[in-house]
Order: C-alpha cells, then structure tokens, then sequence
C-alpha cells in the first residue's frame, strides 16, 4: 500500500466534548422543558463560570448575578399559582442540577430560596401568607432562608430542638440560635422553627431579618466549602413575631418534614450536578494535557477513572430522575428521598475524588475548578441529613424495624 492510501485509510480522532449525559436524561425533558435548561446552562456557562472562583475565593456572594437569575424565571418551579414558576417537580431539579454542573453554591442559594423557603410557605401557609410572600420571592424580591439546625442540634430536631416559642396573646415571642443558615445575612426572610412552649409541638415562623426586634445574625467565618454562600448564626433574643407571621398550617415536625422531604431529593439532584461539572472539567484536562507525547486520555488507567465517575453520574441521574417522577405522581415518601440523598452524595464523594486524582496537583487549584467541587461537596455530603440518618430512615422502611435511640 503506496503512502497516499495509507494516509486515506487513516481516519482522523475526533475529540468529543466532554459530555456528562452519557444515557441522555435531557431527551426526557419535554421540548418547553428544554428551553428553560438551556437557558439556564447559557447563563451558567457566560454569567456564573468566568467569575465564581474569584467569588469563591474571597468568601462572597455575586449580588450583580441576582437581576440575571430573576430573569430566568427559576424561583418557585413546581409550584402553581401565586406568580411562581410553575412546571414539573423534574424540571424544578433538572434546573438545580445544572446550576450544581457549574457552581454547587449558586445551587445551594437557589434550594434554599426557591425550595426551603418558598416550599415551606407553599406547603405549610395560608392562602392569605402564600399571596402575601410567594409573588416577591418568585421574582426575587425578597430572598428567603430555612432556620432550623442549631449549634446544638442537627440530626436531632424533631425531638430536640432547643429554640422555643411561647405565646403571648397575638404575638409569639421567639428565642434560641440557628446556625449554617444560608442567604440569612443578607436576605430578608427566614423560616424559623422553634418549639412552642405550650404543646412541645415544632411551630414555623415566618421571620422578616431586617425589621424584626430581637433578630440577629452574623455570618459564619473560615468556612472551607460552599464559600460563596453566606451561612449565618441566627439568634433571636425576645424576638417579637405577629401570629399572622406563623405557619397557619403547620402544627408539628411531621409538616416541617413534608418540606425536607421534598429538598432532601432536591440535594440528591444537586450532588449528581456536582459530579457532573467534576467529570467534564477532569474529562477537558485529560484530553489536553500532555505527558510522554500524548494526552492523558489515551492512558488506560486516566480512561479507568473516567468511566469509573460517568459510571456514578449515569447512575445517580437515573435515580433522581425517578424520583422526581414519582413526586410529580404524588407517590413520593421518605425513605426514596434519603436513599436518594444517601447514595448520590456517598458517589459524589467518590466522583470528586476521582477528578482531583486525575488531575493530580493541578487538582488543589481553583483554576481547574475540580478544588472547588472537591472541597463543596463536603458540605453537601452532611446538609439535609447525614448519610447515617438518611441510612436509618431507608432501614426501617425495607426491613420494618427502627434502629433509631
């Protein structure tokens, strides 16, 4: 064979985009559902990637990001009426999984806001509380936090949470502290749950930070993950809030954890996107560094890791998708929500670890951004339950036993 035919029988390497939708998951999504993520991944990839390390680095929020979020018209996805959003539980978490792709913190400020916040006024309050708050925080006029893990208490709030609330004739009189409570320094509402003296039932409140007596928050320092979300260690002294502000349809736990049920697998759809954004940006390094004369990529043991984190990616996407469909069909209980929350963020773990391996010392640096998903995906390993609780609740339900103390 003369060397032109050698030449025509070769065909040229096509590089592929690092792509971490390896089953396709975004075919699922309806043509309208569609539209709506890619404008967000737009967003995310000219607004949000060229400017988060440095945020992250400084340990601050890009407020100037705000009027571009509003715009997209995310705030209050999956809920009907009351100017939110609307749409589908999948879409609601779809979004948040892009969101995750580029910057984990950005998809925390959006689950507390447009999850916790907004879901426990949707699913907890009255028709007069839900018209009176959901239209401003659907359009991102009013930023909303979730106060209800303390200094003292975690995993243990449904039996011991240590903040109380005590009535005094149209008035409830709040006091405790609340801690690694995300938008609170600088937003304008905040869910509190406290217990209330009376009953010894939780009770939520719907606290307004910047006008409220007795509220006060300062922001939590030295933090080594989701740097760009400003937590807060709230404590309300004698804080004064009308009973027109309580919760009018929540009476115990059991209905602030219909809330946690539902942003429980909101962070299982953003421990997935974690992994997704550690993956593409170890994928575009490898298939661009070079050492013995070719990319990493084309080494066996580089390509070993990479099928090792689609692997965890494909299969976590697979879970959560099925578990928002099984909210949209009203079929959603606790223990699909912990598994789910349970299992994504222990592959997370495993997923990121992968990506800073592979990029070996380069994997520290912010300038690769596999540090900053490395380090965020601690934080959301513990938040929203531990794996040992979520573990115990998904226990009980297949085995029929509670091995809770």
């Amino acid at each position: 064979m003369s060397d032109t035919q050698t030449q025509k029988a070769k065909k040229p390497i096509v590089i592929p985009k690092p792509n971490s939708d390896f089953y396709q998951t975004f075919q699922m999504l309806s043509e309208t559902e569609q539209a709506k993520v890619n404008k967000v991944r737009e967003f995310m990839k000219t607004a949000v990637a060229p400017i988060i390390n440095d945020f992250w680095a400084r340990d601050e929020f890009p407020f100037d990001l705000v009027p571009g979020i509003r715009d997209l018209q995310i705030a209050g996805l999956g809920y009907e009426g009351y100017d939110c959003a609307g749409g589908s539980n999948l879409l609601s978490c779809y979004v948040a999984m892009e969101i995750a792709k580029v910057d984990c913190s950005l998809a925390t400020f959006y689950g507390v806001h447009s999850g916790l916040a907004m879901g426990s006024i949707y699913l907890c309050g009255s028709e007069e509380q839900k018209k009176k708050w959901l239209p401003p925080m659907a359009r991102l006029e009013k930023i909303g936090s979730f106060g209800l893990t303390e200094p003292l208490v975690g995993s243990g709030s449904s039996r011991g949470l240590l903040t109380t609330a005590r009535r005094e004739g149209d008035t409830w009189i709040l006091n405790g502290q609340k801690k690694w409570i995300g938008n609170s320094t600088w937003g304008d509402l905040t869910i509190i749950w406290a217990r209330d003296e009376a009953d010894g039932q939780v009770k939520g409140f719907i606290v307004e930070n910047k006008t409220t007596p007795g509220f006060k928050v300062e922001k939590i320092q030295h933090k080594m993950a989701l740097r760009v979300v400003q937590n807060g260690l709230i404590t309300l002294e004698n804080c004064r809030v009308p009973e027109e502000n309580r919760l009018q349809n929540d009476t115990s736990f059991r209905d602030t954890a219909r809330v946690l049920r539902m942003t429980r697998g909101f962070v299982a759809w953003e421990a997935t996107g974690c992994q997704m954004g550690a993956y593409e940006n170890a994928l575009l390094y490898a298939q661009t560094r070079e050492q013995f004369g070719k990319p990493i990529a084309s080494f066996q043991l580089i390509q070993d890791l990479l099928v090792k984190m689609i692997g965890n990616i494909t299969a976590c996407q697979c879970m959560v998708m099925r578990l928002s469909k099984l909210q949209d069909e009203g079929k959603l209980a606790d223990e699909h929500a912990s598994l789910a929350k349970a299992f994504t963020t222990v592959k997370m773990r495993e997923t990121v670890g992968f990506a800073r391996e592979l990029l070996g010392a380069n994997g520290i640096l912010l300038d690769y951004n596999i540090g900053r998903f490395f380090a965020d995906s601690e934080a959301i390993y513990s938040y929203e339950g531990t794996r040992e609780m979520n573990t115990l609740i998904v226990g009980r339900a297949v085995s029929g036993f509670s091995a809770f103390i």
